[in-house]
């Protein structure tokens, strides 16, 4: 797990302006402005006339949604958005990081948990399982491809 204090304008600008994160699932999010915006990014697959093979919309899909609560003069009270490596995904970031101890089938979540108290922007990397191990491999990696990530993007950090 590593935590990320961001440049809020930098970040922004890529989480709500631009396609940087469109190809992550949103797990969840939450927007405090005038009154609390609560998003599951969980899909009900009978809602669709043809049903996703995801379970998780993708962030492109709500990015919009989420820049018209936010848009405005005065910036949010607080924010929460929770995005995942699409879990499609999974498989290829094995392969490129070369982690053989892992199956996508192991991996529940490789997180980029977004948090703005109302002055700071921080992001806070983590993974979730479906066995248990104390193989921190996947940890690792994950902890720096979101490091490069956020860097190659041009999101700036605070110090």
């Amino acid at each position: 797990m590593n935590l990320f204090t961001l440049s809020a304008k930098s970040c922004m600008s890529h989480l709500l302006l631009r396609d940087t994160f469109d190809q992550f699932a949103l797990i969840e999010g939450e927007i405090t402005t005038f009154c609390r915006y609560t998003i599951d990014g969980y899909l009900h697959k009978d809602f669709f006339d043809e049903k996703p093979e995801q379970d998780y919309a993708c962030w492109k899909d709500l990015r919009e949604y989420c820049l018209s609560i936010i848009r405005g003069k005065r910036t949010p009270l607080n924010f929460k958005i929770i995005l995942s490596l699409a879990p499609g995904d999974f498989k290829a970031f094995l392969l490129e990081h070369q982690i053989t101890s892992f199956s996508p089938q192991d991996i529940t979540g490789l997180y980029l948990n977004f948090h703005y108290d109302g002055s700071i922007l921080q992001c806070v990397t983590g993974i979730s399982m479906n066995t248990f191990s104390m193989d921190k491999t996947l940890e690792k990696e994950w902890d720096a491809y979101a490091e490069r990530f956020l860097s190659s993007k041009g999101i700036e950090r605070e110090a």
